[in-house]
């Protein structure tokens, strides 16, 4: 039995213990309770924010590293490279970036060709109204698809990952080709969560050899994060990555209101839901096939953040996600998966990572040098936490 698929046997089946302060579980990969009843990731929140602090401190921080950028920036055309997606997040970024730090902003976007109107909307409304070029890849529709039905076929939770290795990618790319050593990303473990070690996993050697092994093994014009090319871009070239969000007080709902007001922003529905593979993974294939919810991180992080009553989020959990068919036909078209293959996927038992080939091993080995890229902020504490420090 295969480490994920015994670690839903016993989701399914385990006496539950609920987190006295948020709403993990003890159905939750690696998770454990102190004597108060508190989960190890609320105590994980408490540190990250001695760690990243709000208020004065933090703009004090944040300042610095926009002065840096803007010294890097000289005899350039941009400072920094934000990756945008038409959510709330990229939006507001580029607000922040370029209104109230003036920043000469580029921003970056992978189109893995399943966005949705809306989003598309969005980037093209903000953009043009705060006057910020677009740097974007578009990725060959029929190879993705190819590379899409590999990862169904392996029956790993980890679908997203040629989509989300493929944006980090982009970013990289686009500060090589004009020079920029700043990526700024929108991720705040305020409002998004502390996602859950063991939910997922992704690397770039997982997606080659899921797509050699289910798949033609060609990647086409996928934009990938090989190892080798990484530390290059960190070592060599310099360039680093910085959370502004971590040193805010971000209230994503407020934000969202300013966004619909100043740049005619439209909301999408849901977390994530911008793209229809995101909406797809989150509302359907993660909860049906694997018992991922989503939700349980994003309300977790919005309860410790007092952003969400304890009983409101117990509530809402059991409310049955949303879901559009439509998406769910329009994949298994475009994928040329039929509904006895896709059956066939679903009841499928569940692989984990550790089954294929990865830099896993190698990520644990360098451990020392990744620790100092982290110290240095060109890796996320997450990334080294993760990657390097947790064993397999």
């Amino acid at each position: 039995m295969n480490k994920l698929f015994k670690f839903l046997n016993n989701y399914k089946n385990a006496e539950i213990t609920v987190c006295k302060r948020c709403i993990y579980d003890s159905r939750i990969p690696r998770i454990s309770f102190d004597n108060e009843g508190i989960c190890d990731y609320c105590r994980q929140y408490d540190q990250m924010m001695e760690e990243y602090p709000i208020g004065q401190e933090g703009e004090k921080i944040i300042a610095q590293e926009v002065e840096q950028a803007k010294d890097d920036g000289r005899g350039k055309p941009y400072d920094i490279v934000i990756g945008v997606s038409g959510g709330a997040d990229s939006s507001y970024m580029l607000h922040l970036a370029k209104k109230k730090y003036g920043l000469r902003v580029l921003a970056a976007h992978f189109d893995n060709t399943y966005n949705s109107r809306i989003a598309v909307e969005n980037i093209d409304a903000v953009l043009d109204k705060l006057e910020i070029d677009l740097y974007t890849h578009v990725v060959d529709n029929i190879q993705f698809q190819r590379i899409y039905k590999s990862f169904f076929k392996a029956s790993v939770p980890e679908i997203d990952t040629p989509t989300d290795l493929a944006l980090a990618t982009v970013l990289y790319d686009a500060a090589e080709k004009y020079g920029i050593k700043h990526i700024w990303e929108g991720h705040s473990f305020r409002t998004e969560g502390i996602s859950p070690a063991g939910w997922f996993y992704m690397d770039a050697m997982y997606i080659k050899r899921i797509h050699e092994k289910y798949g033609d093994g060609n990647l086409g014009n996928l934009p990938v994060l090989w190892l080798d090319k990484w530390i290059k871009w960190i070592t060599e070239d310099k360039i680093k990555k910085f959370r502004p969000l971590y040193y805010l007080d971000y209230n994503k709902e407020e934000n969202k209101k300013m966004l619909a007001e100043r740049y005619d922003w439209q909301w999408y529905g849901g977390h994530h839901m911008e793209n229809r593979t995101a909406y797809f993974v989150n509302n359907y294939y993660l909860p049906n096939k694997f018992g991922i919810d989503l939700r349980y991180s994003e309300f977790s992080a919005l309860i410790r953040a007092g952003m969400m009553q304890r009983d409101e989020a117990l509530k809402k959990i059991k409310e049955k996600k949303v879901f559009d068919n439509d998406i769910l036909e329009e994949i298994k078209k475009r994928c040329e998966i039929s509904d006895f293959e896709w059956n066939e996927i679903m009841e499928k038992p569940p692989s984990h990572y550790t089954e294929h080939e990865t830099y896993k091993k190698t990520f644990e080995e360098r451990e020392a040098f990744f620790y100092k890229l982290y110290q240095e902020g060109y890796v996320t504490k997450s990334f080294y936490y993760k990657f390097c420090v947790l064993k397999d």
